[in-house]
């Protein structure tokens, strides 16, 4: 039997869309038929809509980012499970403007297959789709890979960021084109000391050892390649930075958005002391650390662990992450340091 508070987990998804769209009614509208949710007050100059989406179970990603300065659109799947591609053409064709319609698709290969397919759909009406793949995690990196890194953290920024660019008025091919250049800037690593708690069986998803934590964890619940034998804080993140660090380049005129992020099942006392250590690390590398953010922003529902996304910006990128947005998860700031 399952430990979810839930009237069965078939109705679980759908009872939490309508309450959230119950919670926000002045920021979102929840299409139950079509399945998705549509930003109230988008800005005017723009002139693409942004639609992201995907499987359930990782709130507040995307739902949560939908609103003025973030997304159009979002559409949510079942638990962990793509949604389907008539959600995502009948969100698009809602949020598209007269330039269009962009994609934010996480790398997965449900997600490929059924945003693909809506942009079939959506050309066949004539309407302009582009997309932008969200490809950060340094985990799931490998030449025998056919997939390539999955896409994670790193959402939450490709989201705020490409919101703002949209703001002012940029095309489809300029926002396409800027997408592809910003996750090329982002990097992200997840370690967990427990899994999920499987919504159909009440169990962990996976076991294991007593004083052993996964070092690469998927947000989807997927086990690492590799299982490390228990260590301090400090010596984690001596090796999470190092292999950041090495997939980006960093160097001394590196300048840093660090996105801490709990997976469910973390402590903010802990996420804090994460970043305070990855920030430390950072400094010794000369790469400066110049806005931060720490939360539960893509998680894994209840899982134990937590990733660290880097993000080396420009003054534009800057720019852009510091621009307003109202969405019911994005944290209110009062502007750069």
């Amino acid at each position: 039997m399952s430990l979810y508070f839930a009237n069965g987990l078939h109705g679980l998804v759908d009872d939490a869309l309508a309450g959230f769209a119950l919670a926000h009614p002045e920021t979102v509208r929840w299409d139950e038929r079509d399945g998705y949710l549509l930003a109230l007050h988008p800005a005017t100059s723009r002139r693409v809509g942004l639609v992201s989406g995907g499987g359930s179970g990782h709130e507040p990603l995307h739902l949560g980012y939908v609103g003025a300065g973030m997304l159009d659109a979002a559409c949510p799947g079942r638990i962990f499970a793509s949604p389907h591609n008539r959600q995502v053409f009948a969100a698009a064709r809602a949020a598209a403007r007269e330039d269009g319609v962009l994609l934010l698709v996480k790398n997965y290969t449900g997600d490929r297959i059924n945003f693909g397919i809506a942009a079939e759909r959506l050309a066949h009406e004539g309407i302009s789709c582009g997309r932008v793949l969200i490809d950060d995690d340094v985990a799931s990196e490998s030449a025998e890979s056919a997939t390539g890194r999955r896409g994670t953290g790193a959402a939450v920024l490709v989201e705020k960021i490409l919101g703002a660019a949209a703001d002012t008025g940029r095309g489809l091919a300029d926002l396409e084109s800027f997408g592809a250049a910003l996750v090329a800037r982002c990097r992200s690593l997840a370690v967990a000391s427990a899994s999920h708690t499987s919504p159909s069986t009440g169990q962990p998803a996976f076991a294991l050892e007593p004083g052993t934590l996964e070092y690469g964890v998927g947000i989807h619940g997927e086990r690492a390649r590799r299982t490390l034998p228990a260590r301090s804080l400090r010596e984690l993140a001596e090796e999470m930075v190092a292999t950041l660090a090495d997939a980006l380049r960093l160097d001394g005129r590196s300048r840093l958005i660090v996105l801490v992020n709990g997976l469910g099942g973390v402590t903010r006392l802990e996420l804090y002391a994460v970043l305070r250590e990855v920030t430390r690390l950072l400094d010794k590398r000369g790469a400066a650390t110049v806005r931060t953010l720490v939360g539960d922003f893509v998680t894994a529902l209840d899982m134990r662990g937590f990733s660290v996304t880097l993000l080396d910006a420009d003054d534009e990128l800057l720019r852009l992450y510091d621009a307003p947005a109202a969405t019911p998860a994005w944290p209110a700031r009062p502007g750069p340091p």
